[in-house]
Parts: structure tokens; C-alpha cells; sequence
């Protein structure tokens, strides 16, 4: 239970990657990336300094440096990539299936039990995602189908990272420093050969930098890391469809959007389907303290 709730914690932080991503300036997204890695990497590095084990969990076999920095970097580049060439509704519908999959890919692990009230709730939880992200509407053209394609690819890039962590549980989380490092220099790579250099300007915008550095894009991945290792990754999966909600009702709690029906029954929905893929797990917990 405690390491599934570390790893949802990382979902309330993705929630507030649009408020501080908005608040950043006009920042490109892959300078945006490197400079919110590099300042992940920081806190990383002091706890591995102070760590008994110390620098010694960054030696790790090659093929999980791979598969580590291949997740966390080629989520980005392949979304980023969807965004500059498909729309945003569409292309953040298709990321968003990332969730789903991890739910029905747990089935693959020895004693993991998929039930019908895992892919229920991870279904109730894209239907309420839908509607906050396609409050306009949405229609698929063959005209964007690289972009579409790219967001597919980032779908299934941060599946397989989280149903691969899970296989790879042994792994200390302390790793992720240098995974982050890492993804740091590639992002760094994209941007120059990509990208024109825009700074942050004024202290607003370096404080979201550094706050998207420090949480959503920092400790989140620490979390995840640890929850998915060692919780209920179903129930991960599931409650992942609570960041896009809670990202929402941020933005209208500080006067970025506006709340209507949607949202209203969105809540219903990605709560709902959270609870019901929870029910195994809420129950035990109830039972435990009966006795």
C-alpha cells in the first residue's frame, strides 16, 4: 500500500506540469527538458553522495541504462515530436492510452491477476479523459499521421519503461540520477540541432522552470520508479488518468481555464474507475482493520 501511494504521488505532481509548463515562458520543449532534467539530476546526486552504497548504484548492467534513458527520453522526443506535427487534442488522446496499457500489459507478469474491474477502471478513467482533453472536439486526419504515429510511439515507449521497471525491481531507485543525467545531455542534443535558445525571463518563469525541475519532471520519476517497482502497478495504471483531471482543476482554480459539465462528470469517471480497479486492494485494507 505504501509504495503504491508513493507512486501515485507522482501523478499529482504530472498534475501540475501544464500550470508551471504555461507559466515558463515560451522556453522550446526540448531546452525546456534538458534544463528541468539537469535540475533533477541535482537533488540526485546529494542523496547519492550522503547514500551508504553511494555512486555504486549507477553501476548498472548496459541494457538497463538503455531501457531507463530510453523510456525517460524517448517519451519526450516522441511527444514532442507529435506535438509539432499533429494537433494537440488528438495527439494527447492517443499519448494518454499509455495508462490503459500498462493496465492490461500487467497481465503478463507471473501473479499478477488482471480482473475485469482493472480494465473497467482504466476504461472509465480514458472516457473521463476525453472529455477534459476533447471539450472541443476531435477528428483524426491521414494528413497528421506522423504525428499521430509519434504519439502512439511515446504511448508505448512509457508503457513498456513502466512494465519493464517492474521486471527490473531490483534496480535502486537511486539509478534514476543518472538515467536523468543522461537524458539531460540528449535532450540538450535536440534542442541545439532543433531548437533556437529562448531563456526564461523574470523570476515568475525561472521559479516554474525550476519547480517543473524539482517536481513533475524531477521527483515524479523517483516516485514512479519506487511505485511501480513495488506497488500495485494495475492500480498505477488506473489512477494515472487522475493527472489530466487534477492538471484541469488547477488551471480553473487559478483562473487559467473555466469548469463545466465535463469536468463534472470526468471526476466521476477517473475517480470511479481508480476506485473500482482499487476494490481488491481497499478492501483488504478494510478487512485488516476489522481484525
Amino acid at each position: 500500500m505504501k509504495a503504491t501511494l508513493i507512486g501515485f504521488s507522482a501523478v499529482l505532481m504530472w498534475s501540475l506540469l501544464a500550470l508551471l509548463t504555461a507559466s515558463s515562458g515560451g522556453v522550446p520543449p526540448f531546452q525546456l527538458t534538458a534544463m528541468c532534467f539537469l535540475i533533477a539530476t541535482i537533488p540526485g546526486l546529494l542523496v547519492l553522495a550522503i547514500s551508504p552504497t553511494g555512486f555504486r548504484n549507477l553501476r548498472q548492467p548496459l541494457y538497463i541504462w538503455c531501457i531507463s534513458v530510453g523510456g525517460l527520453f524517448g517519451y519526450h522526443f516522441f511527444y514532442f515530436t507529435a506535438l509539432r506535427n499533429a494537433p494537440a487534442v488528438e495527439a494527447s488522446l492517443i499519448g494518454y492510452l499509455w495508462p490503459l496499457m500498462v493496465v492490461v500489459g500487467s497481465a503478463l507478469f507471473p501473479g499478477e491477476r488482471l480482473g475485469w474491474h482493472h480494465i473497467a477502471g482504466a476504461l472509465a478513467g480514458f472516457a473521463g479523459t476525453i472529455l477534459i482533453v476533447a471539450k472541443d472536439g476531435f477528428s483524426f486526419s491521414s494528413s497528421f499521421a506522423l504525428g499521430y504515429g509519434s504519439a502512439l510511439c511515446a504511448a508505448f515507449t512509457w508503457c513498456a519503461y513502466s512494465l519493464l521497471l517492474r521486471r527490473f525491481g531490483t534496480v535502486p531507485t537511486d539509478a534514476v540520477t543518472g538515467f536523468c543525467a543522461v537524458t539531460a545531455i540528449l535532450s540538450l542534443a535536440c534542442h541545439l540541432a532543433l531548437e533556437q535558445t529562448v531563456w526564461p525571463q523574470g523570476t515568475v518563469q525561472w521559479l516554474a522552470v525550476a519547480g517543473l525541475g524539482l517536481l513533475p519532471v524531477g521527483a515524479a520519476f523517483y516516485a514512479w520508479d519506487f511505485g511501480v517497482k513495488h506497488g500495485d502497478i494495475r492500480i498505477l495504471g488506473t489512477a494515472s488518468y487522475a493527472a489530466p483531471l487534477l492538471s484541469t482543476l488547477i488551471l480553473v482554480a487559478s483562473g487559467v481555464g473555466q469548469a463545466d459539465w465535463r469536468i463534472a462528470i470526468a471526476c466521476i469517471l477517473i475517480i470511479g474507475g481508480a476506485v473500482l480497479a482499487a476494490k481488491d486492494l481497499l478492501f483488504a485494507q478494510i478487512q485488516q482493520r476489522k481484525t
